[in-house]
């Protein structure tokens, strides 16, 4: 296995590259370090920018305790930082990429996105988010499914990943009951409503257990939980309760302008919750 750790020597990174090498040891993988020094300057100070930054890397191998004594190379890349770190992946066959979170800038995430989202959103290679402090393995694990291939495949990364072994699983599936609020407009008795819900939850629940089946995902030892709202709303509400470890979610194969302004599920998980995120491009090889 092959890990790339993005840094920008922030402590948003540090954190990234304590759990790149965690995630490393355990796997026994390679790991890269890699940050990307910005070439919209003068060619002498990217040559300087560029020797300071090997000085940096260097010393946090040395520095971080979770990065010693692993095959851990040092690299510097020049370039926008998403495009760079996108190259620098492609070029070593990365099985995953690892960065942290990103300081928002309003505007610019609204039209541009981050440095994270933009690698999500045009690469192909399973992205993890690092938001929290790396204190321990994770253990628990929770993963929303919506009946799609994207879904299916996050889930089969993170197996081939190495991150559901020994944790916590649990798969969950938001829906919105069918006509719900028409009956309640109609006037029917609150009991009735909630036999209603009661029927559907049990059959989007069967259509679960179908979905694991189907994908070859019925041997994995996990929780599965239907819960009532739409897709966002009941991944929030059920970190809250659950507070997972790790949220494995898959991206849909949308793009330009509409991707931009409407985002998605995952891109608003990536923007708004604090849990390290694994995102896996639908395209992600398995």
């Amino acid at each position: 296995m092959y890990i790339l750790a993005a840094t920008d020597f922030s402590t948003r990174s540090q954190r990234a590259l304590r759990r790149a090498g965690q995630l490393a040891r355990a796997a026994a993988a390679e790991l890269a370090l890699v940050h990307v020094v910005d070439d919209d300057q003068p060619p002498r100070f990217v040559e300087m920018e560029t020797r300071e930054s090997e000085r940096m890397l260097a010393e946090l191998i040395s520095a971080v305790s979770e990065l010693r004594g692993l095959r851990c190379h040092p690299m510097v890349a020049v370039g926008d930082p998403f495009d760079a770190i996108l190259r620098t992946a492609a070029a070593h066959t990365a099985d995953l990429i690892v960065m942290g979170a990103h300081r928002k800038q309003l505007l610019h995430d609204i039209f541009v996105g981050t440095t994270i989202e933009r690698v999500v959103r045009t690469g192909c290679h399973p992205v993890l988010m690092v938001n929290n402090e790396v204190n321990s393995p994770y253990e628990s694990v929770l993963a929303p499914v919506d009946f799609s291939d994207a879904s299916a495949n996050a889930i089969k990364a993170a197996r081939n990943l190495g991150l559901l072994s020994g944790n916590r699983l649990e798969i969950l599936h938001g829906f919105s009951p069918f006509a719900k609020g028409k009956m309640s407009m109609a006037g029917l008795d609150q009991p009735d409503i909630d036999d209603h819900v009661l029927s559907e939850r049990q059959e989007v629940t069967g259509e679960l257990t179908a979905f694991l089946v189907q994908n070859d995902l019925a041997r994995l030892r996990a929780a599965l939980r239907v819960e009532e709202g739409a897709s966002f709303e009941a991944i929030s509400a059920r970190i809250d309760k659950m507070r997972p470890d790790l949220l494995v979610m898959g991206t849909h194969g949308r793009s330009g302008l509409l991707k931009v302004l409407l985002g998605s599920v995952t891109e608003e998980a990536l923007r708004s919750l604090n849990v390290d995120i694994l995102a896996v491009p639908q395209s992600k090889r398995h």
